[in-house]
């Protein structure tokens, strides 16, 4: 199962910084060695994304950032890592479908952001394999991110891509699919006239085709580490929590 992780962002709403968000330090882990370090963001991440069952992660990385590529190419325990590279920022959409080569049509993605903390840990296990499928968290402002409107079935009715007056308070932090779900959105996404820059437009378009997805009210707490403001409320999240530090493989 391959987990997708769309870092080629500039980190404007954080910078200055003399690194690549993704590489922010947020709370600590204990290495192999026993020694306190400090945790970059995207570990959190990627920690969930082995829970959720991946043994492949591909980061999709922009030109300049091989700090990334310094960072994780060593291996990440025993899941196996690849780098693709989007030449130019250009969306979301565009860049997570930089990783369509290396997904088969007959295993799962993962796909969550790299500047996120959410609890559970576990939440991405609780995705269905057979279907485009988001997990999704209550917050107090949805039209700051994509929120999803859904029926009591949980069935996807529109994902509100950052919209004044949401009617769902619910909004996805990561979401899963079988391979050839995501080769149908990237085909989709390539017809003329498309080439959406987000994903939830591209899913309202390939959800009134016919097709079905599911959300999943499985999300506790969720924070976006990407401003200044974001840092602090991941701080006080891991506090409140109690996260342990996460001994290194």
């Amino acid at each position: 199962m391959w987990g997708v992780i769309p870092a080629a962002g500039n980190g404007t709403r954080i910078q200055p910084l003399a690194f690549s968000k993704e590489l922010l330090p947020v709370g600590s882990r204990i290495d192999a060695n026993g020694v306190e370090r400090p945790k970059a963001v995207s570990e959190y991440l990627i920690e969930r994304m082995v829970k959720g069952g991946a043994t492949k992660i591909c980061f999709v990385i922009s030109p300049t950032k091989s700090d990334i590529v310094s960072y994780y190419g060593g291996g990440i325990g025993r899941v196996d890592t690849a780098f693709v590279v989007q030449p130019q920022a250009a969306g979301l959409c565009d860049a997570l479908f930089r990783a369509c080569p290396l997904v088969a049509k007959d295993e799962p993605v993962l796909i969550g952001l790299p500047d996120t903390i959410w609890f559970p840990e576990d939440g991405l296990a609780r995705l269905p394999d057979d279907q485009l499928s988001f997990l999704c968290f209550p917050v107090d402002r949805p039209e700051l991110f994509d929120a999803v409107a859904m029926d009591e079935d949980g069935t996807v009715e529109e994902i509100q891509v950052k919209q004044e007056g949401a009617r769902s308070n619910w909004v996805w932090g990561a979401f899963k699919m079988p391979g050839h779900v995501f080769h149908d959105l990237y085909r989709l996404w390539r017809e003329p006239g498309r080439g959406d820059e987000y994903i939830g437009t591209l899913v309202n378009a390939w959800l009134a085709r016919g097709n079905r997805a599911t959300a999943v009210k499985a999300g506790e707490s969720y924070v976006d580490v990407g401003t200044l403001g974001g840092y602090r409320s991941a701080i006080q999240l891991l506090a409140r929590t109690g996260a342990p530090a996460v001994r290194a493989a």
